[in-house]
């Protein structure tokens, strides 16, 4: 959606499609097009995508990602209900921290990657990729035994992400700030404004999430926000597929779905398949390791004209005439001058060096698989 604004009231598809807290001061400093993503709205256009990565990359963005909605997980036996929801190990997880999860299926298919918050000892936060997960969570308690609470809180995050972003917040909030370690967060307020902070993002740079408690307030901190960043270099942006896909950072819908399996993605890791508890999904996962995957994530390198954005379609991966998979996210780096690409294809011919191609466009272009991420593999600018 891409239109001249004349009157915020006026504007939107009607209100099947909810408005972020922040929706009318993002249109305020420059949104000129939305898309949509778990039923809200979300800004994906201040202009030149480019710059918006440069932005990132160089100083610091706000971006609005209200759409991240929250599923509230509440209740004496919260702990054990997440865990039944979740293949990793969350035994040991603190009040304060977060934790990447993958959230699968009986049959072991994805269904969501969110970061997990622990809230409070009962208390845990699901913040969400783009899919129901709400009703899912719901209907799993409907048919449980556990005592627990499935909500969708009035909670709303805003990322202030890049290299400046650091000085940015303690401006805002302290020195304290510093103390805040990757993967934590802290309760905070900005003048009469309740947030919780954490270091995460989706961005793969130095960068905060700002969680918003009171939906009525979020125009006050996003203009709060600006009002003192953008002295120091902030703009406000929207999250970068230049920069997502360069540190391999998967989308739902694109680059994984319900179809997927994490270990085709290589998110071993992430599944604590022999620990001593048992969770959806864990039999089928168990059976999926047994047999060995048939299809593996893979990064590209595609050898043609800069692409003029990111791909709409899934473009065919071949070798001799022969479908082999498919591209899920593309896009042109200006930082690297290459063409860069996640794929997923049979396991086969997923080898470092190999040469494909890639019907794209009307156009075939051969590539090279290549290792992911294709800059600052170990994340390093993120946990700084």
């Amino acid at each position: 959606m891409n239109k001249s604004i004349n009157n915020l009231q006026d504007f939107g598809f009607g209100t099947q499609i909810r408005k972020s807290p922040f929706f009318d001061a993002t249109v305020r400093w420059g949104a000129q097009g939305f898309s949509t993503y778990n039923h809200m709205y979300i800004p994906r256009d201040f202009g030149d995508p480019e710059e918006n990565f440069w932005n990132l990359i160089n100083e610091a963005i706000l971006c609005d990602v209200a759409v991240e909605r929250q599923v509230q997980i509440k209740g004496p036996d919260a702990s054990k209900f997440v865990q039944m929801m979740s293949p990793r190990d969350l035994s040991s997880m603190k009040v304060g921290q977060c934790k990447y999860v993958i959230l699968v299926n009986e049959s072991g298919g994805i269904l969501n990657d969110p970061v997990m918050l622990k809230i409070a000892e009962d208390c845990y936060w699901f913040s969400l990729a783009d899919s129901d997960i709400l009703f899912w969570a719901q209907g799993l308690a409907a048919n449980s035994n556990y005592d627990v609470e499935i909500t969708e809180p009035d909670v709303s995050p805003l990322q202030l992400q890049g290299p400046k972003s650091r000085d940015i917040m303690i401006s805002l909030f302290g020195d304290s700030i510093n103390d805040l370690k990757y993967f934590w967060f802290q309760p905070y307020k900005l003048g009469n404004i309740n947030l919780i902070i954490s270091r995460t993002g989706w961005s793969s740079e130095l960068g905060y999430e700002i969680f918003l408690l009171d939906s009525s307030q979020g125009d006050d901190l996003y203009e709060a926000l600006m009002s003192t960043g953008k002295v120091m270099g902030l703009k406000p942006g929207h999250t970068s597929t230049i920069r997502r896909i360069e540190g391999a950072m998967l989308s739902y819908h694109a680059d994984m779905d319900i179809n997927t399996n994490p270990f085709e993605l290589g998110l071993d890791k992430f599944i604590d398949i022999d620990a001593g508890f048992d969770f959806i999904g864990k039999t089928a996962l168990k059976e999926i390791l047994e047999n060995g995957i048939k299809r593996k994530q893979v990064g590209l390198i595609i050898n043609s004209e800069p692409l003029e954005g990111p791909n709409t379609r899934f473009w065919d991966v071949k070798i001799n005439e022969k479908h082999i998979g498919k591209i899920t996210s593309a896009v042109y780096s200006p930082r690297l001058k290459q063409n860069i690409a996640l794929a997923i294809i049979s396991i086969e011919h997923a080898i470092i060096g190999n040469e494909v191609l890639i019907d794209h466009c009307s156009n075939i272009s051969s590539a090279i698989i290549v290792e992911k991420p294709f800059y600052d593999s170990k994340k390093a600018l993120a946990k700084n």
